[in-house]
């Protein structure tokens, strides 16, 4: 059947009971209609993976004590009963050896960041990913926002200009406690190194500001000189991070996170100044976008307005002054997911230059910014090359 005549069929591993983004993923993955979950292995305890399936309505069939058991499983199935691709949404430990299971038996994967446990692993990804010639998509979901993809566009058509300065914030007060010593499972994996590797709230948080900005600048960052601080007794991994960037054009940026930063909630924000003109964009206020230019009154533009480009048009579901946020933006990346993976079951897959959602590629930046931050702040702060 062609893949345009159903919806595509995913699975699962990670994301049962107390977890947080495996619930979120399942919401945005059905939002549009195209995707339906029906395979899963949402724990490695069986009983939560029973539990969870029941309160998704699987069939308990398709529910699988271990994520390898389910890979293989499901890839003996016919070919209209099986699933088309899996999101893992476990700690980063487990991300590339159940990558590796179901990319070796020839399914798409859908993976949330930061990619790998270490950049090893990240670089093996690559590698398996373009030997697969299979679908691979990294979530930093604040790209599917519509007037983050409308920034992008201001930029990568040259209206703005050469980029000079860029500030990049992601500040939380989510570790402000040690939620890890009350029991609390998503504070517990990520202070914890060997579940969440070398980064802390580099991994965490530090890796959607690399992406946001390199994704709606067009800029890499080339160098970066960072400093880090663990402030709660007993934690082994940074809760706060500042660093100054050169970037690849020439432009200087500065990059502040924490997880630490007392009555913040989730405050990403972006500023980008450019020779003609700059933005501000806040993921806290995701339907406004700000745009300067010298000697004019300033802008606030508007989601859902005429007058915003066609990629900003495309990911806009809503009529303006309805807001959309977070599930939203979210949602835009399994769409862009959904249209590659059809091209690919219709026998016209497309280059990987040519996805909307962030790629292996990403998630190895994302991994090099991690160890290059930490080389950099091991290093009493020295620059170093990314």
């Amino acid at each position: 059947m062609e893949s345009w005549r159903r919806k595509l069929r995913m699975g699962m591993v990670g994301g049962g009971q107390g977890a947080f983004i495996g619930g979120v993923h399942r919401i945005v993955a059905t939002l549009d209609q195209q995707i339906e979950l029906v395979a899963g292995c949402f724990s490695q305890t069986p009983e939560n993976t029973r539990i969870t399936g029941q309160q998704l309505y699987l069939d308990p069939d398709r529910c699988y004590d271990t994520y390898q058991e389910m890979a293989i499983t499901e890839a003996k199935l016919p070919e209209d009963e099986r699933i088309d691709f899996v999101s893992i949404v476990t700690p980063n430990v487990s991300h590339f050896a159940i990558a590796k299971a179901f990319l070796e038996v020839g399914f798409h994967i859908v993976c949330d960041k930061p990619m790998a446990y270490s950049l090893n692993e990240a670089e093996a990804m690559v590698k398996m990913v373009e030997e697969s010639g299979l679908v691979f998509a990294l979530t930093h979901n604040y790209t599917g926002h519509p007037l983050v993809r409308h920034a992008r566009q201001l930029f990568h058509s040259g209206e703005m200009g050469k980029i000079r300065k860029v500030l990049v914030e992601y500040l939380q007060d989510f570790l402000m406690v040690p939620h890890e010593k009350l029991g609390q499972k998503q504070a517990a994996w990520r202070v914890d190194p060997k579940q969440s590797g070398i980064g802390g709230t580099l991994g965490d948080v530090g890796t959607h500001c690399i992406n946001l900005l390199e994704y709606v600048t067009g800029d890499p960052v080339a160098e970066i000189c960072a400093d880090k601080s663990t402030f709660l007794p007993d934690r082994k991994l940074d809760e706060d991070v500042n660093a100054l960037l050169r970037l690849k054009g020439g432009g200087k940026g500065v990059l502040s996170i924490s997880q630490v930063a007392t009555g913040e909630e989730n405050g990403l924000t972006l500023r980008v100044y450019a020779e003609k003109g700059a933005i501000k964009w806040a993921h806290e206020n995701p339907n406004y976008l700000e745009l300067y230019r010298y000697g004019e009154p300033r802008q606030t533009l508007t989601r859902a307005q005429g007058y915003l480009s066609a990629p900003a048009a495309d990911s806009t579901r809503i009529p303006p002054g309805h807001p959309e946020g977070y599930l939203e933006g979210f949602a835009t990346i399994y769409v862009g997911v959904a249209d590659a993976i059809r091209q690919h079951i219709d026998g016209d897959p497309m280059q990987a230059e040519e996805y909307d959602f962030p790629t292996v590629y990403d998630g190895l930046r994302g991994m090099k910014f991690i160890y290059k931050a930490v080389e950099s702040c091991n290093n009493d702060s020295a620059w170093v090359t990314m």
